[in-house]
């Protein structure tokens, strides 16, 4: 199979495209691996969100679910299950991408309860069990950038297993993250354990920092305001890029000395991609965010727009921290509150995983409870 010119480009700019959605039936079906084949797939993304979407929607669990019920699994094995098998076998389906990279792609995600948020033992707890149960080299186990997920990520990494670390809103936050990463790498190295193995990438939220920054813009309403709406989720991602290139393209010595013996980059992932404004371009988030040692976690509907009308024109982040910082220092100046902004975008973040977490769970519960009442 061809794949699309457009993503081909994409990817050899240095994004990687990964898919922002799973279900069984595009496990069955074979559509996964007809996107890698025609749409340069290399990894795939989960959450609660998407998740719960898939597990109550259709009979493609049906059978599974049947005998779980059948032999007395409660809500939480049910859905362990079932999710841990979806992500298995994907990885399975990604892992000749997996080889071919190196290990760099061919990566598979699946999240910590986001119940455990703000607690760091059960995370780190969580996180080990989880790559236990899939077992395969090619997960990666999603970590929120909380204050807790912090510590959590460090303990994880120096375990030797490849995180995703997810609802990064700010680029202060971001480069806590890098630290925790490269503290999990120092902490592994001073064991004994092979870092060479270990990968992580960083994932930036973007579409959802316009969507928060536009609403209070427009309730500013002034013309300098009003001429600010739809910059800030791009300039947000471009100086976490500039940050990134400051650590792992500069002089930090910890990094240096880490990467002497193997260590891996974590590569900044450009996360919430799917425009939500339809005044925006549709690939908006994906064409003005292309550089070397990125990901793009693309929705469906975005990796469509891209494939069909998207316009790849090269590097688009690299040198662009001045004029991104403009945009910053803009927002402040016209009075947007950028701390407030990000603080209520990783708590929100937060409370949207655990919702669909949450009507997940009394999804299955009902099921459960209707299943054993026609036994």
């Amino acid at each position: 199979m061809t794949q699309n010119e457009n993503l081909a480009q994409l990817s050899a700019a240095g994004v990687s495209v990964w898919l922002d959605d799973l279900s069984r039936d595009r496990l069955t079906s074979g559509n996964l691996a007809e996107l890698i084949n025609t749409r340069s797939i290399v990894g795939v993304t989960t959450n609660p969100t998407i998740f719960q979407g898939a597990l109550t929607k259709g009979d493609a669990y049906n059978d599974q679910f049947n005998t779980l019920v059948d032999q007395g699994a409660d809500v939480d094995e049910v859905i362990r299950v079932l999710t841990t098998d979806d992500v298995r076998n994907a990885c399975d389906v990604l892992a000749p991408v997996f080889e071919q990279s190196g290990g760099v792609d061919g990566r598979v995600s699946i999240e910590v309860d986001p119940r455990l948020a703000h607690d760091t033992d059960k995370t780190v707890a969580q996180a080990l069990e989880l790559w236990k149960i899939v077992d395969r080299p090619n997960l990666l186990i999603k970590i929120p950038a909380t204050q807790a997920g912090l510590p959590a990520i460090s303990r994880v990494i120096c375990e030797g297993i490849s995180v995703n670390v997810t609802l990064i809103f700010s680029v202060e936050r971001y480069e806590a993250v890098v630290g925790a990463y490269l503290a999990g790498l120092e902490q592994a190295r001073q064991i004994g354990r092979d870092i060479s193995h270990i990968h992580s990438v960083a994932s930036f939220f973007v579409s959802r920092v316009d969507t928060e920054i536009d609403a209070r813009l427009e309730a500013i309403g002034t013309d300098e305001a009003l001429a600010l709406r739809g910059k800030a989720g791009v300039a947000n991602a471009c100086l976490a890029y500039a940050a990134f290139e400051r650590v792992f393209a500069g002089s930090n010595d910890l990094w240096n000395s880490l990467a002497a013996i193997g260590g891996k980059v974590q590569r900044p992932l450009w996360a919430s991609t799917g425009v939500k404004n339809p005044a925006y371009p549709d690939t908006l988030y994906v064409t003005e965010l292309v550089g070397p040692h990125t990901v793009n976690t693309m929705p469906e509907k975005t990796l469509e727009a891209t494939a069909d009308h998207g316009e790849v024109r090269g590097d688009t982040l690299s040198g662009t921290a001045e004029a991104s910082q403009g945009v910053f220092d803009a927002l402040t100046a016209v009075g947007i509150d950028l701390a407030d902004v990000f603080e209520k975008l990783e708590t929100e973040g937060v409370e949207k995983f655990e919702t669909s977490w949450g009507e997940l769970l009394d999804a299955i519960d009902a099921q459960i409870t209707a299943a054993r009442g026609r036994n």
